[in-house]
């Protein structure tokens, strides 16, 4: 008669891995795609320390600094007469005066909590973009440069 074999189902152990792994990507795309030049926008980063209150957008309120540190004040290119308070940006370092300063792999996205102009600390740059917060700078780009030119694109 007929040999009636059971299906493998090996290929089955591993869906688990190949979800995670189509996950991983679609989210890696998708960041790419958010930052491709034709829809982001470039211009340069400052940093700046601590502290950091009253800010123009949220005076002293302690909630609105993320728990993962990563904000920044907005330069007056993106202020918009403080529309920009609240908004988010992937920001990326594509470039410095010096090699090497970049971290070109590396994203963060950040809240705009202050206005740069009316911060109650200095930019490291004077006329930048976008200022960092120290922890959002040193995620992107080597700390003890003043200023980055940054790709960036909001949420």
């Amino acid at each position: 008669m007929f040999n009636v074999s059971k299906p493998s189902v090996g290929w089955l152990s591993t869906m688990p891995q190949l979800q995670q792994l189509v996950r991983h990507s679609s989210i890696l795309i998708l960041v790419v795609l958010l930052l491709r030049q034709s829809n982001a926008d470039v211009g340069t980063a400052g940093h700046y320390d601590p502290p950091y209150t009253p800010t123009a957008c949220f005076g002293y309120d302690p909630l609105q600094f993320p728990s993962s540190f990563l904000f920044a004040a907005a330069g007056e290119g993106i202020w918009d007469n403080g529309a920009a308070c609240g908004r988010q940006y992937w920001v990326r370092c594509i470039s410095a005066d010096r090699p090497k300063t970049c971290n070109p792999a590396q994203l963060v996205q950040v809240r705009i909590v202050d206005r740069a102009l009316s911060a109650v600390s200095r930019s490291s740059s004077d006329r930048a973009t976008i200022v960092l917060s120290k922890t959002a700078f040193e995620a992107i780009a080597n700390p003890s440069a003043s200023s980055v030119n940054v790709e960036f694109v909001q949420v």
